[in-house]
């Protein structure tokens, strides 16, 4: 553990973000607009790491035709300052589509514009991100028994980089979850990966294709495999009798609302776990009803022609898989009767949905400082941040990973201006003088006074 003796501590970031998702990228917006409104000496200094040469989110589910699934108002700012420069609309006007998009008389753009958003929001704030950079170690910094400072190193191909930070922002987003036992290969993918993947069947002429899923993902795959590649059957394995259409009426819609965290936060262990069940259908393991209805229309229609090419293999699981060098063996089992089909396929793509990120796993030593529950889970206060001993003063907030303190819009975009928001309120609160120089990226660089840095004024990432 480093020793900083009085007098001698280096300057250091108020904060410092690991990933550089949509989360994070709004959390540099309200930074930006914050540092905007006041002078140098309450400016608050930060910086954030991302391992990706560039921002990202979700490529390989960015379909042509795919649908954002959350209200285009519900983007990284709107909802915490209507009046904010980098708004979904203001967007727009930059691009020359605003009067189209009006016209078009939707609230869920596609994906890949929305994608497009977020780069262009992230771009704002280029200046305050390092791509390509994976953390290596968080260790303490420690004064008088007293944890004051965080040490973050990260890696860029061979040299490494150390930043000391008062407080820490993790938004890690999520991993993809395959079923126990099974390995992504090139012919057993994730979702996640479909796009870069499937360039690889082009001029094979794939004659099936398994899909494994109930929700909106594994119902898109299915329909963009099935348009993809017209000669080849495409076999859609889950253990319902169909999709279940996902619940976006306006009352269920309340669960996320920034109202609904502070009633679930508060809400006993026993209520938190009714509200999930109540409204897990608003997110979890459903599909948009139009979707449905076109893929059983498709379906229908095809049986009419007699040429069944999009198969629904329902009541079933997926039990087994054989990878092959030239082929998959995918084992699918009847819940009702036991029996066993084999389906020999060129891929099979599990559609399977992700994981949070183990928030803890970067923390190290810090890590052994963080209270966890009685079930293992991290105690995260309100405020988001991570409860911890009272000898760790610096602050560790949680972007994602904070679903069963705060609901089901842990790691989705419904909250994420608000959320950031109250970190940021956060941060000021506990270091109420938020004057302090920023590090280079390199720590032998020579490291620019308060007055030198320049102000933010212009500036503006799953889940998954």
């Amino acid at each position: 553990m480093s020793q900083v003796p009085p007098g001698d501590a280096p300057l250091v970031h108020d904060l410092i973000g690991i990933g550089f998702g949509p989360s994070n990228v709004a959390m540099a917006i309200a930074l930006s607009e914050h540092n905007a409104r006041v002078g140098r000496q309450e400016a608050v200094t930060a910086h954030f790491f991302e391992r990706q040469p560039r921002f990202g989110w979700h490529r390989g589910m960015l379909i042509d035709d795919a649908t954002m699934q959350v209200s285009f108002l519900k983007d990284l700012v709107t909802l915490r300052n209507p009046t904010s420069e980098y708004s979904f609309l203001c967007y727009l006007q930059s691009k020359g589509r605003l009067i189209d998009f009006v016209n078009h008389k939707n609230l869920f753009p596609l994906r890949v514009e929305f994608h497009d958003y977020f780069e262009w929001a992230a771009s704002k704030v280029d200046d305050m991100v390092s791509y390509g950079h994976e953390i290596v170690s968080v260790e303490p910094v420690e004064r008088d028994g007293v944890v004051e400072y965080l040490d973050v190193t990260a890696r860029s191909g061979s040299e490494l980089v150390v930043h000391r930070a008062r407080n820490l922002v993790l938004g890690t987003g999520l991993r993809p979850r395959m079923p126990e036992g099974v390995e992504r290969s090139d012919r057993v993918w994730h979702n996640s990966d479909l796009l870069a993947k499937v360039e690889s069947l082009e001029g094979t002429d794939p004659r099936r294709i398994v899909v494994v899923g109930a929700g909106q993902s594994a119902a898109e795959n299915v329909a963009y495999l099935h348009r993809r590649f017209p000669e080849a059957e495409i076999c859609a394995v889950f253990s319902r009798y169909g999709y279940s259409p996902a619940d976006d009426s306006a009352f269920a819609n309340r669960i996320f609302d920034p109202d609904a965290v502070d009633e679930y936060f508060t809400a006993p262990d026993d209520i938190k776990r009714k509200l999930m069940d109540y409204h897990g259908n608003t997110n979890y393991s459903v599909v948009d009803i139009d979707l449905i209805d076109d893929l059983y229309r498709q379906a229908y229609q095809e049986k009419v022609l007699g040429t069944e090419r999009l198969r629904f293999i329902n009541i079933s699981r997926l039990t087994g898989v054989e990878d092959g060098p030239d082929k998959v063996r995918a084992f699918v089992t009847s819940l009702v009767t036991g029996e066993e089909t084999v389906l020999d396929a060129d891929v099979v793509v599990y559609a399977t949905g992700y994981s949070p990120a183990e928030p803890l796993g970067l923390l190290g030593p810090v890590a052994d400082r963080c209270h966890r529950d009685d079930q293992g889970r991290v105690r995260v206060e309100r405020d988001y941040r991570l409860a911890t001993d009272p000898e760790l003063s610096c602050g560790i907030y949680l972007q994602g990973g904070t679903e069963h303190t705060h609901g089901i819009t842990s790691s989705l975009l419904s909250n994420t201006a608000i959320r950031v928001g109250e970190i940021l309120a956060s941060v000021l609160d506990r270091n109420p003088a938020a004057a302090v120089t920023s590090l280079d990226a390199s720590v032998d660089a020579p490291v620019p006074t308060a007055d030198e840095a320049r102000p933010m004024a212009d500036g503006v990432g799953t889940a998954r």
